[in-house]
């Protein structure tokens, strides 16, 4: 799988709202011992993973997330910014996501911002 894949295949578990479909997409491009962290969470493995998009499903009715710059990638790290749309049409949030890959290419790590970075003081 190509990292393209493997960033697309998590993407496409931030949209799916069945379980099990989700847990099949993360199996993919998600490592064993995964540590997801952004604002408002910081969850290790797979199914803690899947409930936490579950429930900000829950939270996001009928919202989806859609990539939108390319992969940047270097020594095994790699960033992407991604976007929420809600059921409406309209933005809800932007944001950039950091990780790591495992040597199997999956993802390892991902540490997300949400908004453009803070003005200078």
């Amino acid at each position: 799988m190509t990292l393209q894949d493997v960033v697309e295949q998590y993407g496409a578990a931030w949209n799916e709202e069945e379980a099990g479909a989700r847990l099949k997409l993360l199996d993919g491009a998600w490592a064993d011992g995964g540590v997801y962290c952004d604002p408002t969470a910081n969850v290790e493995g797979r199914d803690a993973l899947s409930a936490h998009i579950g429930g900000f499903r829950s939270l996001m009715a009928g919202a989806r997330l859609e990539l939108t710059s390319g992969i940047d990638e270097h020594n095994g790290f790699l960033r992407f910014a991604w976007k929420v749309i809600g059921a409406d049409g309209n933005d809800v949030m932007e944001g950039v996501d950091f990780g790591e890959l495992g040597p199997d290419g999956r993802i390892t790590r991902i540490v997300g911002f949400f908004g453009p970075p803070p003005a200078q003081s």
